[in-house]
């Protein structure tokens, strides 16, 4: 009785540490996905990786990126299914057979019982299908069909009752059949290995060879050893545990561990010594409870063929999950552990266990609400809520702070018994009494949120606030108050989920913009070009950093970044673990990464958290190639048809447009799968890398190609890149006939083209020398009229001119003739002296008369009737002499020739001439004949 008490102990014990750690991450493919039926019966990986599935819908085909299905070819569920080299054998209902792919890359089915002709048996299923050297053999139901895959022939064995399993362990073939026991096969003969009761009664699961000793795993009995004579409980810590499952599927791995596929509680994972390590259900990770089948693939990984779906377990990765499966928890924000609990600080509050315990999470009564930091300080278990601040003893807290939002708390340097704690409000100081941690006081002058804070080495603080930027704040030697604070301007750049740390001596700030060093002696931030790469080459996601003794950790898109020194130079030493920022499901910028014992790290999720074991990580020497899938080519708005894959494959013009496809058959859940492709022949760089294992290119010009493509897988690329080259040939206008053809034609067309340029301009040519003499005609009669009008013009002034002198030479006459006659009669009548007198009165009056000087104005207006109209317009303050003086001027007359005709004086006619220039404002430089001249 002590002993199964010692035993029970012994196996809670062990169920629980692994159940503390995790379970490894589970790749889950539900139907949806893979675009099949629910059920998958067996699984099998070929060498290239690639893996083969047994569906209800047929042949699942899975290349790391894409899954093909090839429906049965009698339309009937697949059940059996195994890679052998390139060959693919599966079983079916009432027919089993091989698939190979053809030059195209697509599986072409043979039915060997087509070929072969065998008899089957009515309504046979074809279950399990398993290599043996150069043989494949096919069990049914009813017998197992022995095929030599070398020779193409085929042998059966036909027992005397139901055939319940056929088992591979290691070198030697067995069978059980319902009622009868657990056969041999020996050089193809049949032989009853054991026959008790309880392999008769039971139904064998698998068998396994472990220290020499054959072990049976039964559906609902546990395990047991079995030779030749009987079959005993195998007396293994876990066997009892295990009776209560029903066991469908089991599987012996690389490394001698046990793995059974259940048909309600999902998969337990055993020791080679039979102890349980894990238990995985839905829930936990599971698309489904019933585990169909079970394989470990080259990488060690545990595929699960399921009632629905299809999941992968990463049995060696670095990192074991814990599922907050009933959402109990929250987001965590901090953890810790101490005396033997683990505890967690939630959005929730602060939960707790023991640590090798399998019971679930405690929320610590009194710690309701949100949990920012713990702290372990001498011993001293801090709690940073948005309450204030608790002390936490295994199962119990105490609050020594109300101040509401406690971030953080660290030492005081130099202050022995003084701790500073970054509040909502400001910086407080916690002093240690004889019995108790209590608040001192407030630093006074500086009022801001301090999340992250650092000490300088003069014992400054500097406060990074994510939406103000970094101060710098001097305080007295007592921390009382803020002497000095000081706003940094060299990290300007106020980014979102900044953060400060500390890494031996120096001081990180992290932004969007990169890494910053704090340099005390300028009091400023210098940027560290090489640890700032870590955010260039992966996509920034958070400023947040975490020191850890002799290292921090950073947060990027890709990638945990571990930041170490070398202990000789002092050089930065960056090293990555792949995980990707979509499957951490952390909070950005509230990253908790804590050391919970040697190399493994637990990181907070919004769902529980992942244990980091980072010395596993340091251990993988991965390898990975990628391989092509699938090469088609296809007309405009046709179907592309798949080619073979062959070196210098030339296409004709029409097949322009070519599809390829291609994947990496790597199967961990925290390696993101990456492609970079180039198409020698049309560009002359790698494209930026993708996600997408598939391209297309259309339209492609005439031209020859090379297509490459390379991956990485978490960071490290793969060992080799494929590349496809291929010839797209010129269209026929653009063939070398075509050509020649062209160039005939192109000399005809230039000889016709002389031809008729020739024929053209000389006909142009006469036409143009009709226009020209047509032109000259013209321009000679034009010519001729405007000579004639120029002719007409001059005669018209010519006449002008002598109308007025005509109207002068007239207008002298008539004076003349007048004042004669007048005189004649006058001296015709004088008597006496007296009368002479008379005379001379009679002249004067005949040289003032008006009318002659009307009359003379009237004969100069028609000989220059535009002369007075003028000269009124201009100067209308003339009077009639003035107008008389301005006339004898237009006709260019002197003053002495003026005088007479004014009866007066030379001198008279010069003063006239003096105020008639008055009056019209003009300069002695402008001769007054010459301006009426010019009028």
């Amino acid at each position: 009785m002590m002993k199964l008490i010692i035993r029970i102990y012994f196996l809670i014990f062990s169920l629980t540490l692994i159940q503390a750690q995790g379970i490894p991450p589970v790749v889950n493919y539900p139907p949806d996905t893979y675009n099949a039926d629910n059920q998958n019966w067996m699984l099998t990986q070929a060498p290239d990786k690639t893996l083969y599935v047994a569906n209800n819908k047929g042949l699942l085909v899975f290349n790391g990126a894409q899954w093909d299905l090839y429906p049965s070819p009698n339309g009937t569920i697949v059940r059996g299914v195994k890679a052998v080299g390139n060959k693919v054998y599966t079983g079916a209902y009432m027919d089993f057979g091989v698939w190979e792919k053809d030059e195209t890359g697509v599986l072409q089915y043979t039915s060997i019982v087509t070929r072969l002709k065998v008899a089957m048996i009515e309504d046979e299923h074809i279950w399990n299908i398993e290599r043996y050297g150069q043989y494949v053999l096919f069990q049914s139901l009813d017998r197992i069909y022995i095929y030599d895959d070398l020779g193409g022939k085929i042998e059966m064995i036909t027992p005397d009752g139901p055939v319940v399993r056929l088992f591979l362990v290691d070198d030697d073939l067995f069978f059980q059949v319902k009622d009868k026991g657990l056969y041999t096969i020996d050089k193809g003969q049949p032989s009853l290995f054991n026959s008790s009761s309880i392999v008769i009664q039971e139904r064998l699961i698998n068998l396994f060879r472990i220290e020499g000793q054959l072990i049976g795993i039964t559906a609902n009995k546990g395990f047991y050893i079995i030779d030749k004579e009987e079959a005993i409980s195998w007396d293994v810590l876990d066997n009892e545990s295990i009776k209560k499952y029903t066991v469908y599927s089991a599987l012996q791995r690389k490394n001698k561990s046990i793995v059974l596929g259940t048909i309600e509680n999902g998969i337990v994972q055993l020791s080679k010594d039979g102890e349980f390590q894990y238990q995985i259900k839905q829930g936990s990770g599971l698309n489904n409870n019933t585990a169909l089948a079970l394989l470990e693939d080259k990488d060690q990984n545990l595929w699960i063929g399921l009632d629905a779906g299809i999941d992968c377990v990463n049995s060696q990765s670095p990192f074991r999950q814990y599922i907050d499966v009933n959402g109990i928890l929250g987001t965590i924000y901090a953890s810790a552990t101490v005396n033997g609990y683990m505890y967690l600080g939630t959005n929730q509050g602060l939960f707790y266990k023991l640590e090798n315990s399998q019971s679930d999470f405690i929320r610590m009564p009194g710690t309701e609400g949100q949990v920012w930091n713990l702290r372990l300080i001498d011993g001293t278990l801090f709690c940073g809520h948005n309450n204030g601040t608790y002390i936490i003893e295994n199962d119990t807290q105490r609050l020594i702070a109300d101040i509401e939002g406690t971030w953080d708390i660290k030492k005081i340097p130099g202050k022995e018994g003084l701790l500073l704690q970054g509040n909502y409000g400001g910086l407080y100081v916690l002093e240690q009494t004889s019995t108790e941690w209590s608040v001192r006081n407030k630093i006074e002058n500086f009022v801001n949120s301090s999340k992250h804070f650092e000490f300088t080495e003069d014992n400054s603080i500097l406060v990074s606030h994510e939406y103000k930027g970094v101060f710098e704040i001097k305080t007295d030697q007592q921390y009382q108050q803020a002497l000095e604070v000081f706003k940094h301007t060299s990290v300007a750049i106020i980014g979102e989920h900044s953060s400060l740390s500390r890494l031996d001596d120096a001081i990180f700030y992290a932004n969007k913009e990169g890494v910053f060093t704090y340099n005390s002696k300028g009091r400023n931030f210098i940027r560290e070009e090489k640890l700032s790469k870590i955010f260039n080459d992966d996509a920034f996601v958070t400023g947040k950093l975490i020191e850890d003794q002799d290292r921090i950790w950073a947060f990027t898109k890709e990638n945990l970044i571990s930041i170490t020194r070398d202990k000789l130079d002092g050089e930065y030493i960056v090293e990555k673990i792949s995980m990707p920022f979509n499957l951490r499901n952390t909070v950005e910028g509230y990253e908790s990464f804590v050391n919970i014992r040697k190399n493994e790290y637990l990181l907070g999720t919004s769902n529980g958290y992942i244990v980091v074991n980072t010395s596993k990580n340091e251990n993988t020497t991965q390898e990975y190639k990628i391989n092509l899938k699938s090469v088609a080519v296809h007309k405009l708005g046709e179907k592309p048809r798949l080619m073979p894959y062959k070196e210098d494959v030339i296409f004709p013009s029409y097949d322009n447009n070519l599809s390829f496809s291609f994947g990496v058959p790597e199967y961990d859940k925290f390696h993101t799968t990456e492609y970079s492709y180039l198409l020698d022949g049309l560009y002359e760089s790698w494209s930026p890398w993708t996600s997408n294992s598939s391209l297309d290119f259309e339209n492609l010009p005439h031209n020859t190609y090379t297509f490459r493509v390379k991956a990485r897988v978490g960071g490290v690329e793969t060992s080799n890149e494929i590349q496809y080259t291929f010839t797209i040939e010129r269209p026929w206008y653009l063939s070398n006939m075509s050509i020649i053809i062209y160039s005939i034609l192109t000399i005809l067309l230039f000889i016709a083209l002389n031809w008729f340029y020739k024929r053209y301009y000389k006909k142009q040519q006469e036409l143009a020398l009709d226009r020209t003499k047509k032109d000259m005609e013209l321009k000679a009669l034009e010519s001729e009229k405007q000579i004639v009008v120029l002719n007409n013009a001059n005669l018209k002034l010519d006449i002008d001119a002598r109308n007025r002198e005509l109207a002068v030479s007239t207008m002298n006459m008539i004076n003349k003739s007048k004042t004669l006659n007048t005189i004649k009669s006058a001296l015709l009548k004088a008597k006496k002296v007296e009368d002479i007198n008379t005379i001379i009165s009679l002249v004067d009056k005949t040289i003032e008369n008006e009318e002659d000087w009307n009359f003379f104005e009237e004969a100069f207006n028609h000989a220059d009737k535009d002369f007075f109209r003028k000269v009124k317009e201009i100067h209308s303050s003339l009077t009639a002499n003035d107008l008389k003086l301005c006339v004898y001027l237009r006709l260019n007359m002197s003053s002495k020739e003026i005088a007479p005709l004014l009866n007066i004086s030379s001198r008279s006619v010069e003063i006239k001439r003096y105020r008639l220039r008055k009056k019209l404002n003009l300069s002695r430089d402008v001769n007054l004949n010459d301006y009426f001249i010019d009028l």
